[in-house]
């Protein structure tokens, strides 16, 4: 069984064997809010490659432009004239053909420069430039949701910046404890092996540990764990209804063609995880999955891509008008590239947000960009998302 939510009062009475099983979860943060509705943002950390997810073989320019890494998408299924999906990712390709899942192409956050950090804190803090925000767009969202006295809840050892600001959230781990090392992680489990109850609470940290790898890990099983130890938090009625799942190892500058075929195989496996763990819950369920910037056009001379500015985007769930690809797509001539290197943002990330999450809990769309995005001001949220 996977531990209820727990307040960080319930937390702190935990003890010290219920603090250091609660220090290995992995990351994911939780929020309640009075509502039925679900909603979980998926972040993709490292910048991935949105056409290498979704590729616009329909392109001319697309074969010559990508080199090696077009060779993926020979023979894959198009997803309409233009795109086809990676065949790492069946379960979204079947989400596409029930409607239940949406791509938006060639988007980018307001971030045009080429830091992971400044470009990450952009698409948490909903700024416009990096450290402009203090707080996170998701934090604010809980502003704009019917009034709650639920507390959100971390499931991590610090809360992500899209989930920090001024409405409540808890976490299972205090922040500033540092990570155990592998070598103490040992000691430990041998201290434990003669003693029932300890041991127990143990294994339990140790299996919990086991789902913070990558994507790629385990062929794609720590990830199909993430995903339904995200759905169990997400069920009950008392449960979370607003998730952040953090995934790593998507800097891709070297061996691109394997490496994403791995990560993508793991996201798939974790949405597929969601949707089964929340059964019916599934239809009144969006899934929001987004990276800080994307790749470069060209294919770099050790077989991956560097830092670029457009990538892609995805909405998932039953409560999303899915089955299309939603693309002012720009071309991959060389004349048509953002700074003769990357895929040209012609879509703003913020708006396709916040007209994804102003659609889903029925908010009017100017109120929330307004409070997602202060600083885009005059955006306008995409409409019909849902």
């Amino acid at each position: 069984m996977y531990p209820p939510v727990f307040d960080r009062r319930s937390f702190i009475g935990a003890g010290a064997a219920g603090a250091l099983t609660l220090a290995l979860a992995p990351r994911m943060a939780f929020a309640k809010a009075d509502t039925d509705r679900r909603f979980i943002f998926v972040i993709q950390r490292g910048a991935a490659d949105g056409m290498g997810i979704v590729a616009p073989v329909g392109d001319p320019a697309f074969a010559a432009a990508r080199g090696m890494l077009a060779e993926d998408f020979v023979g894959a299924a198009r997803l309409d004239g233009m795109f086809a999906l990676h065949p790492a990712m069946p379960t979204l390709r079947a989400l596409y053909g029930q409607k239940q899942a949406l791509f938006a192409h060639a988007v980018a956050s307001p971030y045009r420069d080429r830091s992971h950090f400044d470009g990450q804190n952009v698409l948490e803090s909903g700024g416009t430039s990096a450290y402009q925000e203090k707080d996170g767009w998701l934090n604010r969202l809980l502003g704009v949701l019917p009034p709650t006295q639920a507390k959100a809840i971390a499931v991590s050892a610090t809360v992500p910046l899209a989930l920090r600001g001024k409405h409540d959230v808890s976490s299972y781990a205090p922040s500033n404890l540092p990570r155990a090392s592998d070598d103490l992680l040992q000691r430990v489990a041998m201290l434990y092996q003669g003693d029932s109850q300890l041991h127990a609470l143990w294994s339990e940290a140790m299996n919990t540990r086991a789902l913070t790898g990558d994507l790629a890990a385990g062929g794609g099983a720590n990830a199909a764990a993430t995903g339904a130890l995200a759905a169990k938090l997400m069920v009950p009625a008392n449960g979370a209804r607003i998730a952040m799942i953090e995934t790593g190892g998507w800097d891709t500058h070297t061996g691109q063609r394997q490496r994403l075929g791995a990560q993508l195989k793991g996201l798939d496996a974790m949405i597929g995880a969601l949707q089964t763990g929340l059964g019916p819950l599934w239809s009144d369920t969006m899934v929001l999955v987004a990276t800080e910037f994307g790749r470069t056009v060209a294919v770099n001379g050790t077989g991956g891509t560097d830092h670029g500015t457009g990538s892609s985007a995805m909405l998932l769930g039953g409560a999303v008008r899915g089955g299309r690809v939603l693309a002012d797509w720009p071309g991959l001539s060389q004349a048509a590239l953002f700074e003769g290197r990357d895929l040209r943002p012609t879509m703003q990330l913020d708006a396709f947000i916040g007209g994804a999450v102003a659609g889903h809990f029925r908010v009017e769309p100017a109120r929330a960009m307004a409070a997602l995005f202060p600083a885009s001001r005059g955006t306008k949220a995409v409409s019909g998302l849902v």
